[in-house]
């Protein structure tokens, strides 16, 4: 097995010989294996451990255990204590989803602090069976077909390349204990379900099921790249960035779903929220979606996104003393100091703001303006318009007030640049 283990992790890449590796090491089976292996590879290796205090004198023993284990190989150990059930009441979470975000958070803070290579953990071929299912179970899109990675994320995976079963063949074969964790024998967690109860049924059907469904992870996951590939091309001819997404190309694609999906997929929004975004992009305009990031709306002929905590009125506008216009751009605004009687403030619109746009007599709605400029709803909200007292001198990024405007007669330039 360690010879399969040692391939694994040359024609994946998933480590580089003389740099520090971390290693999770919980007391079970599987992380006993990986530390050991990997010291026999000739890995400089670390072990970290973490203490959740959920099982009581149980959760004692197996620091103590790993503590022996690594004194024993020579070994390097880290251990951290948590307290998960405080931590998963205060942010509202399951105990599970708390012990993984604390052991995470802590993984890559000592990362950070050694400049280690990356964090090794224990993950074998019955999880990544057991995440296909989980995924397809929570529904999914391709990339949860490719299950888990052997490297990604500075997280690596090198058992990923054999079954519990080897792990347990190999432990045994070397005399090696270990501990087991008795919760993984509740059925409380989804997972725990899947591993007691829904793989061993399918078994009774493909007695080989944990390598099939191992091998179909590898599959899709060499798949993605020519995926990716498509997508990428469907979204640059529909206008794709960050923010905006052309409509009339979406419509005249059979992938309309399937690129929405994608264009959103890191942004927090549900599979129903994507659906139903796909069937109105021809409805009116002005609907909005939201996820807890982000905010899209359909405006015209676009899709636009917006992160709910990036707001345009808080730009950093720079005042400045002039002798002369220099340089036009939307982005710098020229004002007759003199006819400034009060400090300049900033604000976003209210209802009934108007003012006379430059080179013109009369008033003009900001809300008005804003339409003929084509401005989304989220740059009207957010919009910021530069004001003397009650005045509105410029909206800003797009245009001043013709009241203060430089003249022949102007002996003093104030000039306003945002800062990009």
């Amino acid at each position: 097995m360690k010879e399969v283990i040692r391939k694994y992790i040359q024609s994946n890449n998933i480590f580089r010989q003389k740099e520090l590796i971390l290693v999770g090491v919980s007391g079970g089976a599987d992380s006993v294996a990986l530390l050991l292996i990997l010291k026999d590879l000739g890995y400089q290796i670390q072990a970290l451990h973490c203490n959740f205090h959920l099982r009581g004198e149980e959760s004692d023993r197996d620091e103590n255990f790993v503590a022996e284990l690594c004194k024993k190989n020579g070994i390097s150990l880290l251990t951290k204590h948590f307290d998960t059930k405080e931590y998963a009441a205060k942010n509202n979470i399951s105990i599970e989803m708390a012990a993984r975000d604390l052991r995470y958070s802590w993984f890559y803070d000592v990362l950070t602090e050694t400049k280690a290579q990356c964090i090794a953990v224990a993950h074998h071929k019955n999880d990544q069976a057991e995440t296909l299912l989980l995924n397809l179970i929570r529904g999914t899109g391709i990339r949860g077909l490719a299950g888990m990675y052997p490297l990604r994320n500075k997280i690596a995976r090198p058992l990923l390349c054999v079954t519990r079963q080897e792990i347990l063949a190999y432990l045994s074969q070397a005399g090696q204990d270990y501990v087991t964790d008795s919760t993984n024998l509740e059925r409380g967690a989804t997972r725990n379900i899947i591993r007691l109860d829904i793989l061993p049924q399918l078994a009774t059907m493909n007695p080989n099921i944990i390598n099939t469904l191992s091998e179909t992870c590898s599959i899709v996951m060499s798949s993605i790249p020519f995926y990716d590939k498509g997508i990428q091309e469907e979204l640059e001819l529909a206008k794709a960035n960050d923010s905006e997404l052309d409509i009339k190309p979406l419509l005249e694609s059979k992938d309309t779903a399937v690129l929405i999906y994608e264009w959103l997929r890191e942004k927090g929004f549900t599979n129903a929220q994507t659906t139903e975004i796909s069937e109105s992009l021809e409805s009116t305009s002005g609907k909005i979606w939201e996820s807890k990031t982000h905010r899209i709306l359909k405006d015209r002929e676009k899709l636009v996104l917006q992160e709910k905590n990036k707001r345009t009125d808080q730009l950093h506008i720079i005042q400045e003393e002039v002798e002369s216009i220099s340089e036009t751009a939307p982005e710098i605004a020229y004002f007759d100091m003199d006819k400034l009687t009060s400090p300049i403030t900033y604000r976003t619109p209210k209802e009934g703001d108007w003012f006379i746009p430059f080179g013109m007599k009369g008033k003009k709605l900001i809300s008005d303006y804003l339409t003929d400029i084509k401005a989304t709803r989220f740059e009207k909200e957010n919009q910021l318009l530069a004001l003397c007292g009650e005045d509105i001198i410029w909206v800003v990024g797009h245009r001043s007030d013709n009241r203060y405007r430089v003249d022949k007669d102007t002996k003093r330039i104030i000039r306003l640049r945002v800062e990009v």
